[in-house]
């Protein structure tokens, strides 16, 4: 039997809410955007419940998720993250989070930030995001790319279509709508 998203998140304590309120929902905000990227970073290899119950950790340990701030963190702020419990503690995925904070920030100069360069880079198919994700930021293969995009509206989400969540994403027209025939 095909288990589904939706199965074992509605009124879960660790996934229900960011089931019920995020999860698939269409993100256009940068700080909302570098989270998710550095939440789905953080994942790989882990439980998702983990990185939920860490969540709040993560905000505050990389400054409400504020691009500038991230991308101008030095070698000082590298140990700190190093050392605190409230996060995933990796070399290469602490690394990945400050490299990709100041790609996010170039691309305000290309593109208006993270939100206008998904938005020009849409729509295409998985593959080829995962081609851009791995060209463009560190530390994003293709669970990663992939889940992070479901999360933000741009690749569908597996909600069943009797979730209620996912009547209420349909609501708001994310972009993977553009394209679904």
């Amino acid at each position: 039997m095909t288990r589904y998203y939706c199965d074992f998140a509605i009124g879960d304590d660790v996934h229900g809410h960011y089931h019920d309120h995020e999860y698939g929902f269409p993100v256009t905000d940068e700080s909302r955007l570098f989270e998710r990227l550095v939440l789905e970073i953080n994942q790989a290899g882990l439980n998702w419940g983990l990185i939920l119950k860490k969540r709040a950790g993560f905000l505050e340990a990389y400054d409400g998720f504020e691009v500038d701030r991230v991308a101008d963190y030095g070698d000082d702020d590298r140990l700190r993250l190093l050392n605190d419990e409230r996060i995933v503690r990796n070399r290469l995925k602490v690394n990945a989070a400050i490299v990709n904070a100041r790609v996010i920030r170039e691309m305000r100069e290309t593109h208006g930030g993270f939100a206008g360069w998904l938005a020009h880079h849409h729509p295409r198919s998985k593959e080829d995001w995962v081609k851009l994700f791995r060209k463009t930021f560190k530390f994003t293969g293709g669970e990663i790319t992939g889940e992070f995009l479901m999360s933000i509206g741009y690749l569908p989400s597996p909600h069943r279509p009797d979730c209620p969540a996912h009547r209420q994403i349909l609501l708001l027209q994310p972009p993977w709508m553009e394209t679904a025939s």
